[in-house]
């Protein structure tokens, strides 16, 4: 267990859930998919995962794994879910999936576009029985010419751009530590399926909300896709340093690099007069950002020359003081403890009782409500008897509630 979970708790989260009494229909998995579903879980969505026979691809993907043997990568994004068991190819299974599919207010799926047609669970077949749906599909490429190329995130990043931006100058093109569109993807879908609740509301209609990671890549990439759509310049890559900015990357000091970013003329003077070189400052070919990003190679020296006098935690004390933003180059597990120290509490207990592991939290704060943490990532089928119980009753039940492990006999 990491030694800086938070002391939050269950009976300490507020009482009203933004999302009580939304069901979704959680058809995806390994990553976008089931972000997004796992987002709405933490907001109070009731969540129903339907996995093949085999499950999510991911439960496989390992190292590392918990002290329990759950792969973390798995773990990461399925809390706050029930798993059930439905192979679609079995017609009995098939049936329940639409069955689920008609009472769901959301549906989130990751197949290849057009897959769940033969299974009768494409957006057409299940809106005609359930016209309220917010029907959420993510796909690699997007429908069009694109909807045979596979959705891995790997590939996105490289026919983006990302890679041709990620890396040394002349080096060779780097992935991203995580799968970046991946996480956008869930991100901009959960986005659309709650604009599309909104609009359920206003109407009474569903529709359908489609991303894709290319998409998502496209608008992700900000200032350097919007480089050449805006002015014809196609970025390349330049380490940690920025097109636009400077000081804005890694600088040398006696020790360790300290990232400093002096994203305007007020903080880099203020850095100078920090490192004792206010006149670096006052000169003109300074002064301005546009000088000290054309000049960087000029620039960098005269700062790295002062910043090599100390080590980085001794910078990084006197840059923030003075207000000069910067930040020591942090291995994970320093990352999370500096979440902790800043009172960001990035670690909770997700279920309860003896189940409880530890999750990170949801990355939202709310003041009239709290995200929920009550159901651990769950095993392969683990409600699937509760789930195909309530799903042969009448549609006006609801599914019971989870269980309180803590006041159970």
């Amino acid at each position: 267990m990491s030694p800086i979970r938070t002391s939050v708790r269950q009976a300490d989260i507020l009482d009203e859930r933004l999302l009580d009494g939304v069901l979704v229909a959680d058809f995806s998995r390994v990553l976008a998919g089931p972000y997004a579903t796992m987002l709405l879980g933490d907001l109070g969505a009731t969540v129903v995962k339907v996995e093949s026979p085999t499950g999510d691809d991911t439960r496989t993907w390992v190292p590392p794994v918990r002290p329990d043997g759950v792969g973390t990568y798995y773990a990461a994004v399925n809390r706050n879910k029930r798993s059930v068991v439905l192979d679609l190819r079995d017609d009995a299974d098939r049936d329940a999936a639409c069955e689920l599919a008609a009472r769901a207010d959301v549906l989130v799926e990751n197949f290849r576009p057009g897959g769940l047609a033969k299974f009768g669970l494409d957006y057409d077949s299940v809106a005609a029985t359930n016209p309220g749906i917010v029907y959420s599909s993510i796909s690699g490429f997007g429908t069009a010419q694109g909807a045979a190329l596979p959705g891995y995130d790997l590939i996105v990043q490289a026919m983006s751009g990302l890679m041709s931006l990620t890396g040394d100058p002349g080096g060779p093109p780097y992935r991203a530590g995580i799968s970046v569109f991946d996480v956008m993807a869930g991100l901009h879908s959960t986005i659309g399926i709650l604009a599309a609740l909104r609009h359920r509301d206003r109407t009474g209609r569903g529709q359908h909300v489609e991303a894709s990671l290319m998409a998502s890549a496209m608008s992700g990439l900000v200032n350097q896709t919007m480089a050449y759509v805006g002015a014809g310049v196609t970025p390349t890559r330049m380490g940690n340093a920025h097109p636009s900015l400077f000081p804005y990357e890694a600088l040398a000091t006696a020790d360790d690099d300290l990232i400093v970013a002096a994203g305007n003329d007020a903080q880099f003077r203020r850095l100078a007069e920090v490192l004792g070189v206010p006149e670096v400052a006052d000169d003109p070919r300074f002064a301005e950002n546009a000088g000290r990003t054309a000049r960087r190679e000029e620039l960098r020296p005269l700062l790295e020359e002062r910043l090599r006098t100390k080590p980085a935690t001794a910078w990084f004390d006197l840059l923030t003081e003075a207000g000069v933003p910067c930040g020591p180059i942090a291995s994970i597990a320093q990352g999370v403890e500096h979440a902790a120290k800043l009172g960001l509490e990035p670690v909770v207990d997700v279920g309860r009782g003896e189940r409880a592991v530890p999750g990170v939290r949801h990355p939202l704060d709310y003041s009239a409500s709290a995200p929920r943490y009550e159901i651990p990532p769950p095993g392969l089928g683990e409600h699937t008897d509760e789930v195909r119980a309530w799903l042969a009753g009448p549609r006006s039940a609801s599914l019971p509630s989870v269980p309180d492990e803590e006041s159970a006999p």
